[in-house]
């Protein structure tokens, strides 16, 4: 299964040179989870669930709906 993983990094540098390229901030924040979701994936297949779980709920999840708060507070939601 090498080959999904070197899919699943190939996909994780498209998704973050398209979040970096991107106008709209909610989108670029919603990439930059996606690739913290990818990362949170190849941790799992190398044998750490424990790292590939904090990844998902702070990287993916918290860190996304904190820059989201702050993008609707600030009016930055262009």
């Amino acid at each position: 299964m090498i080959w999904l993983d070197a899919l699943v990094c190939l996909l994780m540098i498209v998704v973050a040179v398209t979040a970096t390229a991107v106008k709209n901030l909610v989108s670029a924040v919603i990439m930059v989870g996606v690739v913290s979701l990818l990362v949170s994936y190849l941790f799992l297949r190398m044998g750490a669930p424990d790292v590939a779980m904090t990844e998902a709920a702070i990287g993916a999840a918290l860190t996304t709906v904190i820059f989201l708060i702050a993008l609707r507070r600030t009016g930055e939601d262009r």
